[in-house]
């Protein structure tokens, strides 16, 4: 009884903090005060059941959508962005300082100013039961297959296949899990 009218008022309380953003909360998930969830310039964020996004952890979309998993953690100072589509599956631990950005920005044209030239926004996809270790960068046009494993300080430039254990920079696969069971 007392930890559903925890999980209710815990509900109200996203609903009046989110009021008026396209932010969608599951029941289960929890939201650290100082947690960030923006939607700039658009798009929507949709948090999973039983997610939990960390103290200091910042998710803004940037007129693109980012949806979490259920079951998922975004620990503290990792940042998120929306820009082309940030998809992420269920259960994926991602470690503190991760940084993921499904945009790019152009820079040919040497007669304009680099944040004057386009953008490319190609998304960024990762399936379920991933593991990102500390302080790795995702980019744009990357799937992450389930199952992955990704060392701390990872540069992920290109997409990896399920339950590849990739670590450096740029990523290079070591690894996979499968090879491992007996």
């Amino acid at each position: 009884m007392i930890k559903a009218l925890k999980i209710t008022a815990r509900a109200i309380g996203y609903r009046l903090r989110y009021a008026g953003r396209r932010i969608e909360i599951a029941p289960g998930a929890r939201i650290a005060w100082r947690g960030t969830l923006r939607t700039y310039g658009g798009g929507s964020i949709k948090i999973g059941q039983n997610c939990r996004i960390m103290d200091y952890a910042m998710i803004m979309t940037y007129g693109g959508h980012v949806e979490i998993g259920a079951y998922s953690t975004v620990n503290p100072f990792c940042l998120l962005y929306g820009h082309g589509g940030l998809k992420i599956g269920r259960g994926v631990r991602i470690a503190g300082h991760t940084v993921m950005i499904p945009a790019n920005h152009a820079f040919d044209d040497l007669e304009k100013p680099i944040w004057q030239q386009q953008e490319t926004r190609q998304g960024i996809e990762i399936g379920d039961d991933v593991w990102i270790g500390a302080g790795c960068r995702i980019l744009d046009g990357v799937n992450i297959g389930p199952g992955c494993v990704i060392g701390a300080g990872t540069v992920v430039t290109k997409s990896l296949p399920a339950y590849a254990i990739a670590v450096g920079v740029p990523a290079r696969i070591i690894g996979n899990r499968k090879d491992s069971q007996p």
